[in-house]
């Protein structure tokens, strides 16, 4: 049995963005919706926010202290204990229908972010694509033809990235080159339409396996390097959204839900929807580096 505590019961109307920093002891999360990086620390329950002129995308460490981040206009640096936000560079400015979405730094001190399609009512275009900003501060499209950027993440040895597009049905494995963060031989590695819903944001434990969240089902599904399913664990609330390993020793996978601004009438049968769950998996993840830009 797996153990599942709601730790934040922060109804927020878009969690998402897990990042463990492992000197700090601290868990950052975003949510989109209401403009709020949140900063959990487990140790004495507080969870801290700090508002935000745009919606976000993703957070990653900084290794000059602080955070790199995506809003809607592009990629960011942030200042915590100022609440100062720099920009870095927007490669979506000429692009009115996007905004920026799931994103997390690879393991030689990149940071990568997608963007996605957002037009309420409109049919969704893929316009949107995957980025990746170096420390030098150039930015480098990866993929493009994107309808919703999500569950980026990279295998413990770093040969292989995985990537999603929500409204694509499936996650991407693709060979990655740890030295210049090229990627190529894109494939198939997860078929989502087995699973009744899309993929959302993922990571990677210390064994290998592909760990992502599936919206609508209330499932967090674990997935071995081949692509099967190894393990499914279902939240008391429907739209998982996000998840990451942390604590001291790694051990607990910190999965963020949304409310979507729906009525209180859907939650009924469920418990802290759009709260910040921990949860005892059995299995050990690894640290992501800090951006060293």
């Amino acid at each position: 049995m797996v153990e599942i505590t709601c730790v934040v019961d922060a109804r927020a109307e878009l969690g998402e963005g897990t990042l463990w920093d492992p000197k700090a002891g601290v868990l950052w999360w975003i949510d989109i919706w209401k403009k709020l990086i949140h900063r959990y620390d487990p140790a004495t329950g507080k969870d801290e926010t700090f508002e935000t002129p745009e919606y976000l995308g993703c957070l990653g460490l900084r290794e000059k202290g602080g955070l790199v981040l995506t809003m809607a206009n592009g990629f960011h640096f942030f200042d915590p204990a100022t609440g100062t936000f720099q920009a870095i560079v927007d490669p979506e400015s000429h692009m009115p229908n996007t905004r920026f979405n799931d994103g997390k730094p690879d393991r030689q001190g990149r940071f990568w972010s997608g963007s996605m399609f957002e037009v309420p009512g409109q049919p969704i275009e893929f316009i949107g694509a995957l980025y990746r900003l170096d420390p030098d501060l150039s930015v480098h499209k990866m993929i493009d033809g994107i309808g919703c950027s999500n569950g980026l993440a990279w295998s413990p040895d770093s040969k292989t990235m995985y990537f999603s597009d929500s409204h694509a049905g499936a996650v991407w494995a693709y060979d990655f080159e740890a030295a210049t963060g090229d990627i190529e031989n894109r494939r198939t590695f997860i078929d989502m339409t087995a699973t009744g819903g899309v993929a959302d944001g993922a990571t990677v434990d210390a064994e290998g396996c592909y760990w992502v969240t599936i919206p609508v089902t209330s499932k967090v599904c674990r997935y071995d390097p081949d692509g099967e399913l190894m393990q499914t664990v279902v939240l008391p609330t429907d739209l998982p959204t996000c998840c990451e390993f942390g604590g001291k020793n790694l051990d607990i996978l910190y999965v963020t839900s949304a409310v979507l601004k729906r009525p209180a009438s859907h939650f009924v049968r469920q418990k802290n929807p759009g709260g910040l769950f921990a949860l005892d998996v059995g299995v050990k993840g690894l640290t992501l580096p800090a951006f060293k830009g």
